[in-house]
């Protein structure tokens, strides 16, 4: 099974580009009080020539079902990446794939399909327990993040065996400004890490 690797937060199209190009398979866009934070209008403008093989990732927190609906409208994503108690009171349509967030100390997953598992904020670089999270990884398709990287990626993709990463601030040369260099390598060393598996 092929590794789903997910590089979140991009606000520039040259980034996004370099996602696609070093062979990303989700690109996210944060739709939440961030120093990530782009609007649905300009997320969609820099998406134009993402392939549509490429999941579109809407990445919010908490949000209200009006807000969501612009993000739909405005982005048209191929996914709402959301914490798990937020999908209760959404209007997601059958088309939009939805991916759970489960945070690390919260409730245990409770899902047969895609969702994420990671720290108590997002975008903090917090790594979770890798130990606690292979076991998390055996229920479903779990998409590991907070706190890896480069230099991190093969131990945890080793241990914890996840169906997909999903890196932010680690290809960042500061907060909220994604460097080329730094996405490139690091789907390189994903890559290589899951050969080895």
């Amino acid at each position: 099974m092929t590794l789903l690797v997910k590089i979140c937060g991009l606000r520039e199209a040259r980034h996004v580009d370099a996602a696609v190009d070093a062979g990303a398979d989700a690109v996210g866009f944060v739709f939440a009080d961030s120093v990530r934070q782009v609007a649905p209008a300009d997320a969609a403008a820099i998406c134009v020539k993402v392939p549509s093989q490429i999941k579109r990732v809407a990445v919010m927190l908490h949000p209200a079902n009006d807000e969501w609906q612009v993000v739909l409208q405005d982005f048209q994503p191929d996914v709402l990446q959301a914490d798990a108690e937020d999908f209760a009171a959404l209007e997601v349509p059958g088309s939009i794939e939805q991916w759970p967030v489960f945070r690390e100390g919260g409730a245990p997953p409770r899902t047969t399909g895609t969702f994420l598992f990671e720290g108590v904020k997002s975008g903090q670089g917090e790594t979770v327990d890798w130990s606690r999270a292979a076991g998390i990884a055996k229920n479903g398709k779990m998409i590991l993040a907070g706190g890896l990287a480069t230099h991190n990626i093969a131990a945890a993709i080793a241990l914890v065996r996840p169906f997909g990463v999903d890196v932010s601030s680690a290809v960042e040369s500061t907060p909220g400004q994604k460097d080329i260099r730094l996405i490139s390598e690091f789907v390189i060393a994903a890559r290589a890490a899951e050969k080895d598996q």
